[in-house]
């Protein structure tokens, strides 16, 4: 759904100023995720078991923060509900530099994890309205390499951290990431307010939104595609260096690999794919996740150590060619299918598929993994093919899904 005439239309300085506070977001957050553990053993007497039960807790009370916020995205658009989340970021940030206890550590998280949840649950509201229709899978494709970019450079500094390792090294790490916020808030000003037109139908409120069984089957669909993303993180380092017993340095290829193609050859892929049937890419998109899982397995009876390494890259590699496939379109038809006057509620929904799947996706993949490689990879590979019959699925029931890529 094209965006309303009333919205503004920003100037391409403007539309610098949103990828810069992004760039600014994604650096600050590759640079503490690494040292996240480090930083509270390092800085506090607390042991590893209530560091983690403290981040555990934070995350699973952030939950409902997406979808609580759809609403006020909807009545006061998505600007102040954006500033708002890098606002309560930089809190949270500040208050790990204080922090001793793990009541407080589980605080600070909070603001921090209920932060993440309500940036993201309304940033495609924004890239809808900043992007004109036809051009919003290139806009969702440049910040989604722009930011896996700022991952890996945050990721880069993170590494100098821990090579020095001293608690001042990590509190400075701490104090520029809540600062970080802070300057992400300030470029936001300048960002348009996505907010529907005046009079649009907002009746039904979460009701309406609950009841529409056509973008309950999309975010059936996001849920499998984000259990794909979070494998990334999660088992695919594990499996080549514990299981497969690989050399440890092929965990940190495997990532260089993903954010190389994904950070320079996302824009590339979404240029090449204009003209088609958006459902269909997102088919080919699983297909190349469940590749990527078969070939994993297939390392699993790899006895020659080079050719076993050469193998888990090439399944990174399919697995990577999906991401990148799917990512601009899941987020496109998201964002297209809800209605202008509903949209921060629609989103926020779509995003909580995301928050569930990364707080059940590392229990649940660990223990897949403890169980060996076949029951992982097959689990996997089901999930894509759920994944490939829902996109099959929205390709007949949601127009957006209908449309072809990058076409207005």
């Amino acid at each position: 759904m094209p965006p309303s005439d009333s919205m503004v239309r920003p100037s391409m300085a403007r539309h610098g100023r949103f990828v810069a506070a992004i760039v600014i977001d994604s650096i600050g957050t590759g640079v503490f995720i690494p040292v996240t553990m480090l930083y509270f053993l390092a800085t506090t007497s607390l042991t590893l078991v209530q560091v983690g039960a403290a981040l555990t807790t934070a995350g699973l009370l952030a939950l409902p923060a997406g979808p609580l916020v759809g609403g006020l995205v909807d009545r006061y658009g998505a600007k102040p509900v954006l500033q708002a989340a890098n606002l309560a970021q930089a809190l949270g940030f500040a208050g790990y530099l204080v922090v001793d206890q793990a009541w407080q550590i589980a605080v600070c998280a909070w603001l921090n994890s209920a932060g993440r949840a309500v940036f993201f649950g309304c940033y495609g509201v924004t890239v809808t309205a900043l992007a004109a229709p036809g051009q919003r899978e290139r806009w969702f494709g440049l910040l989604g390499s722009v930011r896996n970019l700022g991952y890996a450079l945050g990721g880069l500094l993170s590494a100098v951290a821990v090579g020095i390792g001293t608690p001042r090294v990590y509190a400075a790490i701490v104090a520029i990431n809540a600062m970080s916020y802070v300057a992400a808030f300030a470029l936001m000003g300048a960002v348009p307010n996505a907010r529907p037109e005046a009079g649009h139908d907002t009746a039904g409120g979460w009701r309406r939104v609950l009841q529409d069984r056509r973008y309950l089957s999309l975010v059936g669909h996001q849920l499998c595609f984000a259990i794909s993303l979070f494998a990334l993180n999660i088992a695919i380092p594990v499996y080549a260096v514990d299981v497969l017993g690989l050399p440890g340095w092929t965990a940190g290829a495997v990532f260089t690999l993903n954010t190389l193609m994904v950070g320079f050859g996302q824009g590339a892929v979404v240029g090449w794919l204009r003209g088609r049937v958006r459902s269909r890419v997102l088919v080919a998109g699983h297909a190349c996740f469940a590749a990527g899982y078969l070939l994993f397995l297939a390392a699993d009876h790899v006895t020659a150590l080079a050719l076993a390494v050469a193998v888990v890259l090439l399944g990174a590699s399919s697995y990577t060619l999906g991401e990148i496939l799917g990512g601009p379109i899941t987020s496109t038809v998201a964002a297209e299918s809800a209605p202008d006057a509903l949209r921060g509620r629609y989103l926020a929904l779509n995003q909580l598929a995301v928050t569930v799947a990364g707080a059940l996706a590392p229990i649940a993949l660990s223990g897949l993994l403890s169980t060996g490689a076949t029951p992982i990879w097959l689990t996997l590979v089901g999930v894509s093919v759920l994944g490939a019959t829902l996109a099959t699925l929205i390709g007949r029931t949601v127009p957006a899904a209908q449309n072809r890529v990058g076409v207005g």
